[in-house]
């Protein structure tokens, strides 16, 4: 397991005081990276809580949570989706659950996407849900349920996977000094 970078933690909004590694990857040995361009909301992105991959997968676009930060001395693997409103689901790890539905994915170049929905593990729920890609490559994540919306902006990242399975991961849009 490796540490995330440092200039990770100075771009969330909130403290989280938690610690940032990522689980090994073992079927991959070469180093490469991957980030989100900035034609697309295709790759990887960082939230509030958690480091998300969005891609196709068969005929949608899914956004499948890859990183969860937890608490010190917590495995982000064993974080729970304790607060699904489905019972039955409440004991799946978030890492792997895809947060997307219902978005096509002929529209994955579209700068807006909306006709979707989103689900939001921090209350179990799922909202009605508009992405809009702005011109700074942020990635505005607007759910809403009849006319209250909240929103969030999920900032790109480039993700090295290294050859011994290791990942790292640093903000793109990160201003150099």
């Amino acid at each position: 397991m490796t540490e995330l970078r440092n200039d990770l933690a100075l771009q969330p909004k909130k403290n989280h005081g938690k610690y940032f590694t990522l689980p090994l990857i073992v079927f991959l040995s070469i180093n490469f990276s991957l980030q989100a361009s900035e034609d697309t909301i295709e790759g990887y992105w960082l939230s509030s809580s958690s480091i998300i991959e969005i891609k196709v997968c068969d005929e949608f676009i899914c956004a499948e949570i890859s990183h969860v930060f937890a608490s010190e001395g917590t495995d982000p693997l064993t974080v729970l989706d304790e607060k699904n409103s489905n019972n039955d689901l409440q004991n799946r790890p978030l890492v792997g659950i895809n947060l997307f539905e219902g978005f096509k994915k002929e529209k994955i170049l579209n700068k807006v996407l909306k006709g979707g929905k989103i689900y939001n593990p921090s209350d179990g729920n799922s909202y009605k849900a508009k992405l809009t890609l702005l011109k700074n490559n942020i990635l505005q994540v607007q759910g809403c349920v009849l006319f209250v919306c909240d929103e969030e902006e999920w900032q790109p990242l480039i993700v090295t996977f290294n050859p011994d399975g290791s990942r790292q991961a640093r903000l793109k849009n990160k201003q150099e000094n």
